[in-house]
């Protein structure tokens, strides 16, 4: 297994995921360590290893996407981790209802500002609107979001937990004098453009930050959701 993913490898994995081709998703997954692309690629694993039809490896994938959620911890991982359980038939299937979220947008509307009032969640059709969507757009979600049948309020969550992602970072960085720099980077207001400007100079840890907060990001969007009665699945996709 390669030591890290290139941009190649990682679009494979995108792809597979977006046409939901499970056999393609499990070849992408072995071009890089599956630690890093738990939350990413989890569910599409789920998909393709559920019982009891699963394809040919998935069951492993699904084994070693366990192995490296119960050792990593991050917020999510728990859930993440028992959906693989339930789907190979080795946990209880949980009492949450699945919608087709995209979980990225969903992170973006929980870590927003929060003078930006979060959003809504289409919970008929998984996507996201902020509240600050014009109301003119085709498909905006109407004045009436009240109906907690059909929408679920997104709170803005400010940037505490994106701030903690980038110390954690820098924890687990190998290059010492990078490390220094950027905690240097990170005290005081504008932390997080500093940050950005010293690690951006840094092609590939820049790549790893991105991947690392992705992970993060989805995690907690996996945890809120399943705090409030739903997981997420895979969107069909529309031809």
């Amino acid at each position: 297994m390669a030591e890290g993913w290139d941009e190649d490898a990682l679009r494979a994995v995108r792809g597979a995921l977006h046409t939901q081709d499970g056999a393609a998703l499990l070849a992408a997954l072995r071009r890089g360590p599956v630690r890093e692309v738990l939350q990413l690629a989890g569910d599409g694993v789920a998909e393709a290893a559920a019982a009891p039809r699963g394809l040919p490896g998935a069951a492993e994938m699904a084994a070693a996407f366990l192995d490296a959620l119960q050792e990593r911890g991050f917020r999510g991982d728990e859930e993440l981790a028992h959906r693989l359980r339930t789907v190979t038939g080795d946990a209880a299937i949980p009492l949450l209802r699945p919608i087709p979220v995209d979980m990225e947008m969903l992170a973006v509307l929980l870590e927003g500002d929060p003078a930006e009032c979060g959003g809504q969640l289409d919970l008929s059709t998984g996507e996201c609107w902020p509240a600050f969507t014009d109301e003119l757009e085709p498909g905006a979600p109407a004045e009436e979001t009240d109906d907690p049948e059909r929408w679920l309020y997104v709170p803005a969550l400010g940037s505490r937990a994106g701030y903690r992602d980038m110390e954690l970072f820098i924890d687990g960085l190998a290059d010492a004098a990078l490390a220094d720099r950027l905690r240097m980077a990170i005290g005081g207001r504008g932390a997080f453009r500093r940050f950005k400007d010293v690690l951006g100079r840094d092609e590939r840890s820049w790549r790893r930050y991105h991947r690392f907060c992705d992970e993060r990001q989805r995690g907690r969007a996996r945890a809120w959701l399943a705090e409030e009665g739903y997981c997420p699945r895979l969107p069909v996709q529309r031809l």
